[in-house]
């Protein structure tokens, strides 16, 4: 099975992704084919295979990102298709695409699954310096989640007027675009200085949870760079 539309990546213009406003970022839909998509969707983890993430303290002073997670690796219990999409996310066209839209290629991946239950929430932040960006991936539908319950990621501006080291509230921010979460829909941003973004306080009914299968970008440091270019 194949997982990416390899058509509707090249849709996407790099050039708009990267002078979009406030910051690199982009909300498309069907970057999946639809049937992988319903296959990951309908075998995606169960909870009793991920770790607790609640309370812990984060610097700044930014309140907790309270949720469920696992990390994928190759060994993990899950069903195969699962695996053969993160082969395909460690494969060369997902990364010919980040590459364009990125602008270069000096960067590493990983993956992990989010599940967020009620009441919890991301506070408003911008991702440490390591990260290059992320492609969140939403398996949330109309099946099973109401729009009015929230886990919408939320894009802020703040205008060049806060340090990364701070902890603002969402209110604090002039000007924020909700990225839609519902269905085949991913977001893909870059981070940089002021790349703040953070999710609002959820509000399913119990037994309910807001489902992310999380791209991180990691930048390649100098040193990992010339050992790969030694390597080839």
């Amino acid at each position: 099975m194949e997982f990416f539309d390899d058509q509707r990546m090249a849709e996407l213009d790099e050039s708009a992704f990267q002078n979009a406003h406030p910051y690199p970022w982009v909300n498309p839909a069907g970057l999946l084919r639809q049937d992988a998509y319903e296959t990951l969707r309908q075998k995606l983890p169960p909870l009793d295979l991920f770790e607790t993430s609640f309370g812990k303290a984060r610097r700044h002073g930014q309140r907790p990102h309270d949720r469920y997670k696992l990390a994928y690796s190759p060994d993990l219990s899950v069903a195969q298709e699962w695996h053969d999409f993160a082969a395909e996310v460690h494969g060369p066209e997902y990364r010919r695409f980040l590459a364009r839209m990125i602008g270069n290629d000096h960067f590493d991946v990983s993956c992990q699954w989010h599940y967020t239950p009620s009441g919890c929430s991301v506070s408003p932040h911008c991702d440490a310096t390591w990260k290059l960006g992320s492609h969140l991936l939403y398996f949330n539908t109309e099946d099973d989640w109401d729009a009015t319950w929230g886990g919408e990621t939320v894009i802020l501006d703040d205008r060049g007027r806060f340090s990364p080291r701070s902890a603002p509230e969402f209110e604090d921010f002039e000007q924020s675009y909700g990225a839609e979460s519902l269905g085949n829909r991913s977001l893909l941003f870059i981070r940089n200085k002021n790349s703040w973004h953070g999710v609002r306080p959820i509000a399913c009914p119990e037994g309910y949870l807001r489902k992310v299968f999380l791209i991180v970008i990691k930048r390649r440091s100098m040193k990992d760079r010339v050992k790969n270019m030694l390597a080839a």
